[in-house]
C-alpha cells in the first residue's frame, strides 16, 4: 500500500510541476507578431493605358455598358499610388515561418470579360478559386515558367460553371494568366512563402502576422519589375516601408 501511495504522490507532483511549466512558458500567437504597412508610389508621368476593343464578343461589349475597358498593366490612383503591386518577404523567414499557409480566401473572377483582380497573391499550397461571372464562356490558361515546378493548365469555364479550385506547389512571382477566347484578358498570380500583401487603388499595402525579425521585403510590379528593402519587425509593433517606382 505504501508503494501505491508513493507512486500516486509522485504522479501528482509531476502533474503539478508540468502544469507550472506550461503556465510559465511563453505563448506565441497573434499578439506576438507584428505587421508591415506602407505605400507604393509612381514617380513620373502616368503612362497611357490602351483601350480594349471587345466588339468581337457582343456579350463582353454589353457588360461594359458603353464604357471602354482599358489595360491594367499600370494602375495609378489620384494621389500617385500604384495598385496591383505584390509585396512579400523574400528573405529572413525560418523554415517553419515560411511554411505557414494563409487562411484568407483568395479568388479571381472573370467579370466584364476581364480578370478581377488583375493581380492576386497566394502562399505555396494555398487554395484559390477562379469564378466566371459573365454570360459567356472563358478559357483560363496560367503559364508558369518551364522547370519551375508549377504545372501549366488550360480549362474552359462556361456561364454557370462551378468554380475552379487550384493550388501551386512552388514559389513563382509571377505566373501570367490569359484567356484563349478573349486575348485581351490578362492577369498574374504571385505564389510566395510567408506573409504577403497587394497594394490597393491608393497604393497602400499591409502584411499581417509577421514574426519579429529582420527581413528583405520585395515589391513586384508587372511593368517596372522588383525592388527590395530591409525591414525590422518588433513584437506586436507595426513596421512601415514605402516603395517608389520610376515611370518609364
Amino acid at each position: 500500500m505504501k508503494i501505491h501511495y508513493r507512486i500516486g504522490a509522485l504522479a501528482l507532483s509531476l502533474t503539478i510541476i508540468a502544469a507550472g511549466l506550461l503556465h510559465s512558458a511563453p505563448r506565441v500567437g497573434a499578439a506576438a507578431t507584428g505587421e508591415i504597412t506602407g505605400s507604393i508610389k509612381l514617380d513620373g508621368q502616368v503612362p497611357h493605358q490602351r483601350g480594349i476593343d471587345m466588339s468581337k464578343d457582343s456579350t463582353c461589349a454589353q457588360t461594359r455598358g458603353g464604357n471602354l475597358a482599358t489595360a491594367e498593366n499600370v494602375v495609378v490612383g489620384a494621389n500617385g499610388g500604384l495598385a496591383n503591386v505584390v509585396v512579400y518577404i523574400s528573405q529572413g523567414l525560418t523554415g517553419e515561418q515560411a511554411s505557414v499557409v494563409s487562411a484568407q480566401p483568395v479568388k479571381m473572377e472573370q467579370k466584364g470579360c476581364q480578370y478581377v483582380p488583375h493581380v492576386v497573391a497566394v502562399n505555396v499550397g494555398q487554395h484559390m478559386t477562379v469564378l466566371n461571372d459573365d454570360k459567356t464562356g472563358h478559357n483560363i490558361h496560367p503559364e508558369p515558367k518551364a522547370g519551375g515546378g508549377n504545372n501549366a493548365w488550360n480549362k474552359s469555364q462556361v456561364e454557370g460553371c462551378p468554380a475552379i479550385d487550384i493550388a501551386w506547389a512552388n514559389p513563382e512571382v509571377a505566373i501570367p494568366v490569359k484567356c484563349n477566347i478573349h486575348p485581351w484578358m490578362r492577369a498574374y498570380i504571385a505564389v510566395v512563402r510567408g506573409p504577403y500583401g497587394v497594394s490597393n487603388g491608393n497604393g497602400a499595402f499591409k502584411l499581417d502576422n509577421v514574426p519579429p525579425g529582420t527581413y528583405t521585403l520585395t515589391a513586384w510590379q508587372e511593368t517596372y519589375g522588383s525592388q527590395t528593402q530591409t525591414v525590422t519587425v518588433a513584437t506586436g509593433k507595426p513596421a512601415s516601408v514605402d516603395f517608389t517606382f520610376k515611370a518609364k
